[in-house]
C-alpha cells in the first residue's frame, strides 16, 4: 500500500484528488441517476452540481478529522455506501415509477421485500440494469487506484483539510442557494420528495427528507388563512357561484339557501391548544352545503374496491363488459385522477382516509391507533352496518393486520393467512373472483346493511402470459378478441378480466337476491399500472393510454366508478369537473347522507359548490380553468377559459393549505383532538355490532306495524 506525504508538489496534487473523491463521485451518481430515470438534466443540473459539492465537502470535513489510514478507508466506504443507495433508489424507481422516500423504503420491509427482491432481480439482470449497477459501483472501484495519503506532522497540526472542507461546503452551499432560481420556493416552502429529487438531486432530497421526517412539525405549520378566503372570492368573481355539475344533475341551478351547511357543532374554543394553527385554519373555511344528491344512497349497502393497478383503459366493452356496464350506468367521472406517491399504500390512503400520503410508506401505518372518525368503516359502523375489510394477498402485507382493523369495520380484517385461504388459491397474483365470491357467499350476503372494503390484487404486475397467473388464466379469451397490443399491455388487459368476472358474479348475485337497487359499488385504483414498464420511459403505458405520457398529470389520469342498481335506466349523471381520489370520501359521505363536516376533509363533495381543484404532493393542480405545474411555476389555461386576476396565486395557496392539512391529519391524531382519542379498537367494533339490526327483524317489525 503506497503512502504519500503532503510535503511536495506531487503529493499536494494527490491530496486534492483524495479529498475530492466523495464530491466528484456524488455528482457522477446524480448525473447517472437523472439520465437513467428519464428526468431532464437542465436547468436542474446547476443546483445539483453545487449541492453535490457542498454535501461532498461536508462529509469530507467529518472524515478528515479521523487519522490518516482510517479517513482513507472510511472515505472509500462512503463512496460505496452512496453508490448502493443510488442503486437501490434507481431499481425502486424502475419498479414503482416514483421516487421513494426513506419512510416508504424502510416501511416496505418484511413481506414487501420478499416480493420486491424477485421483481428487482428481474430488472437488475437486464442490460440497462447491469450497466447502471456497474456505473454506481465504478467510483468505489476506481477510488482504490488513488494512493492513500499521509500528511506530515506539521501539515496536520495546521488542520488545513478539515477547515478547507468545512469552508468549502459552506461557500458552495451558499452558491447553490443563490443558483436555485425558479426552484427556490420548492426548496424552502413546497417540499416534496418527488420534485426535490428531480430539481435538487437524490442526496439533497434524502437529507431533506430525514430532517423533515424527524422534525415532527406538521402541526406547527401556518396556513394561508386570508388567502384561503380570497380563493372563494376569486371563484365567485369567475362566475362559479355554483358548480356547473349541478346543472348536469338536476337541469337547473339550485337555491343553496334551501340547504343547510355541511358542518358539525364543534366548540373549538374548548379544545386544547395543541393545534392552534390547524384549528384556526379549519374555522376559517366556509362549509359546503347539502345538495340534490345528498342522501340518495342513505341506508344502502356499500362495497368499496381499491383496485390494484386499475386504469380507465381497463374498462372495455369487449374484454371487461361488467366494468363497462358499471362505469357507464353509474355516476360517470370523465376527469378522474389517482395521484401516485407511495405505491399501493398511497392509493389506499387516499381512498380510505380521503388524504394524500404525505407520510409516504408510513401514511396508513401512522393511523393504526388514531381516531379515524371519517372513514366509511367508522361512519357506517356508527349507523349499525355490518363491516368487513378484505385482501386476497398475504394478510400482514404492509401491516394490514394492524392498520385495517382500525378502519371501523366491526367484523375486522381478513387476508390470506387469517381466513382468506378458505376460498382463494395461492398463486401470483391471487384471484379477485375467488375472493369476492367466497366472501360474499359465506360472510355478508345475508348481513344487510353491509359495508365491505376490498383491496384487490389480480391486476398486479409483472404482466406476461407465463409470469402472471391472472393473465394466463384469460389468455384464450383475450386472444379471441383479436386485439393488437404488445404482450405486456395485452397481459395487463387480460389480468383485469378477473376483476371483471368477480364483479359479474357479484352484480348477478345482488340482482338475483333483490339487493342491487340498494347496494352501491365503488371502484378506485390504488395507482396507475406502473408494472407495465421496466424502465423510466413509460412506453408501454403510452401504448395503453394511446398517447405519449409526458407528465405526472397525464400519467395519473384514471376512472372512478360509483354504481348502484337504482341508477340503471336513468338519465346519466356526468361529473366532468376534475376529481381526485381524496374527493371520493366526502362525496360518499354526502351520497349516504351521513353526519360529517366538510371543513375537516381535504377533498370536496363533487356535487357541492366547492371549487373543483385536484392536487398532488408536488403541488401541481388541475382545475376547471387550467393546469398548474409547481416546479416550473407554469399555468396552462384551458381553451376558452377566462382567468380572473390573482386566480393562479390564490389557488396555489389553497393547494398549499390542503397539502399541509393532509400532513397534519396523517402525522398527528387531529380527529382524536376534536372527537376524543381512540379507545380500544375491539370496543369500537362491539359498539357497531350493538347497533346492528338484522334485516329480518326490521321486516318483521314493519309487517307488525302494517297489520
Amino acid at each position: 500500500m503506497a503512502w504519500y506525504t503532503v510535503d511536495n508538489r506531487e503529493s499536494v496534487w494527490r491530496w486534492s484528488i483524495e479529498h475530492f473523491i466523495i464530491a466528484i463521485s456524488l455528482f457522477f451518481f446524480e448525473v447517472v441517476f437523472k439520465i437513467a430515470t428519464g428526468t431532464a438534466l437542465f436547468p436542474a443540473i446547476i443546483p445539483i452540481f453545487l449541492l453535490s459539492l457542498a454535501i461532498g465537502f461536508a462529509l469530507e470535513f467529518l472524515i478528515s478529522l479521523l487519522p490518516d489510514i482510517a479517513s482513507s478507508i472510511v472515505r472509500r466506504l462512503a463512496v460505496l455506501a452512496l453508490g448502493v443507495i443510488f442503486a437501490i433508489e434507481y431499481f425502486v424507481f424502475l419498479e414503482y415509477k416514483v421516487f421513494y422516500d426513506v419512510k416508504t423504503v424502510v416501511g416496505g420491509a418484511g413481506g414487501v421485500v420478499n416480493q420486491f427482491m424477485g421483481d428487482a432481480l428481474a430488472v437488475i439482470l437486464t442490460p440497462s440494469g447491469i450497466i447502471c449497477l456497474i456505473l454506481f459501483l465504478l467510483p468505489f472501484v476506481l477510488s482504490w487506484r488513488i494512493p492513500f495519503i499521509k500528511g506530515s506532522h506539521a501539515y496536520r497540526e495546521k488542520k488545513w483539510p478539515p477547515l478547507a472542507m468545512a469552508g468549502g461546503s459552506l461557500a458552495v452551499c451558499l452558491a447553490a442557494l443563490l443558483a436555485l432560481g425558479p426552484f427556490g420556493e420548492s426548496f424552502f416552502t413546497r417540499y416534496n420528495f418527488q420534485t426535490s429529487v428531480s430539481n435538487f438531486g437524490l442526496a439533497t432530497s434524502l437529507i431533506k427528507d430525514i430532517r423533515h421526517s424527524s422534525s415532527g412539525g406538521a402541526a406547527e405549520r401556518e396556513f394561508h388563512i386570508e388567502r384561503e378566503r380570497s380563493t372563494s372570492a376569486i371563484a365567485l368573481e369567475a362566475g362559479r357561484k355554483l358548480s356547473p355539475l349541478l346543472f348536469h344533475v338536476v337541469g337547473e341551478y339550485i337555491d343553496t339557501d334551501r340547504f343547510g351547511p355541511v358542518m358539525m357543532d364543534i366548540d373549538f374554543s374548548s379544545l386544547s391548544g395543541d393545534y392552534e394553527y390547524t384549528d384556526a385554519y379549519v374555522q376559517s373555511l366556509t362549509p359546503t352545503t347539502r345538495n340534490s344528491m345528498t342522501g340518495i344512497f342513505q341506508g344502502y349497502n356499500l362495497i368499496f374496491i381499491s383496485a390494484e393497478a386499475f386504469s380507465a383503459e381497463a374498462i372495455r366493452e369487449d374484454l371487461t363488459p361488467t366494468l363497462y356496464r358499471l362505469a357507464n350506468n353509474g355516476i360517470q367521472f370523465t376527469e378522474y385522477y389517482q395521484f401516485a406517491s407511495a405505491g399501493t399504500t398511497g392509493g389506499e390512503c387516499a381512498n380510505i382516509f380521503g388524504c394524500l400520503a404525505t407520510e409516504g410508506g408510513d401514511s396508513v401505518k401512522g393511523k393504526a391507533y388514531d381516531n379515524n372518525y371519517f372513514t366509511m368503516g367508522n361512519v357506517l359502523n356508527r349507523l349499525g352496518y355490518n363491516g368487513w375489510a378484505f385482501h386476497n394477498n398475504t394478510y400482514d402485507y404492509y401491516d394490514r393486520d394492524i392498520t385495517h382493523n382500525n378502519l371501523g369495520y366491526n367484523n375486522g380484517y381478513m387476508g390470506y393467512g387469517n381466513g382468506m385461504e378458505q376460498w382463494v388459491e395461492w398463486q401470483w397474483p391471487q384471484s379477485d373472483y375467488e375472493m369476492i365470491r367466497g366472501t360474499f357467499d359465506n360472510l355478508y350476503c345475508d348481513a344487510e346493511p353491509f359495508n365491505v372494503y376490498y383491496m384487490s390484487v389480480s391486476g398486479h404486475g409483472g404482466y406476461s402470459w407465463d409470469g402472471n397467473a391472472m393473465s394466463g388464466k384469460y389468455y384464450d379469451e383475450y386472444m379471441a378478441a383479436g386485439l393488437d397490443y404488445s404482450e405486456t399491455v395485452a397481459a395487463y388487459l387480460a389480468c383485469n378480466m378477473d376483476l371483471d368476472r368477480a364483479l359479474e358474479y357479484l352484480v348477478g348475485q345482488l340482482e338475483e337476491r333483490g339487493m342491487a337497487d340498494h347496494t352501491v359499488i365503488v371502484i378506485s385504483a390504488d395507482h396507475f399500472p406502473y408494472g407495465l414498464d421496466s424502465d423510466g420511459s413509460l412506453s408501454n403505458l403510452a401504448e395503453l393510454y394511446g398517447y405519449p405520457v409526458e407528465n405526472s398529470i397525464q400519467r395519473d389520469h384514471n376512472r372512478l366508478i360509483i354504481w348502484s342498481g337504482s341508477l340503471e335506466g336513468r338519465e346519466p349523471i356526468v361529473v366532468d369537473d376534475p376529481v381526485s381520489a381524496v374527493d371520493v370520501l366526502p362525496t360518499l359521505l354526502n351520497l349516504f347522507g351521513a353526519e360529517w363536516d366538510s371543513r375537516l376533509l381535504p377533498g370536496r363533495d363533487v356535487f357541492s359548490e366547492a371549487q373543483p381543484v385536484v392536487f398532488n404532493l408536488s403541488y401541481d393542480w388541475v382545475s376547471d380553468l387550467g393546469t398548474y405545474f409547481a416546479d416550473s411555476n407554469t399555468f396552462i389555461p384551458r381553451e376558452g377559459a377566462t382567468i380572473p386576476d390573482g386566480y393562479v396565486e390564490a389557488t396555489t395557496r389553497y393547494v398549499e393549505n390542503k397539502v399541509n392539512y393532509c400532513a397534519v391529519l396523517l402525522e398527528y391524531d387531529y380527529y382524536g383532538h376534536i372527537f376524543g382519542y381512540q379507545g380500544d379498537v375491539q370496543e369500537v367494533h362491539d359498539a357497531g355490532r350493538a347497533n346492528y339490526v338484522p334485516p329480518s327483524t326490521v321486516e318483521a317489525d314493519a309487517e307488525e306495524t302494517e297489520g
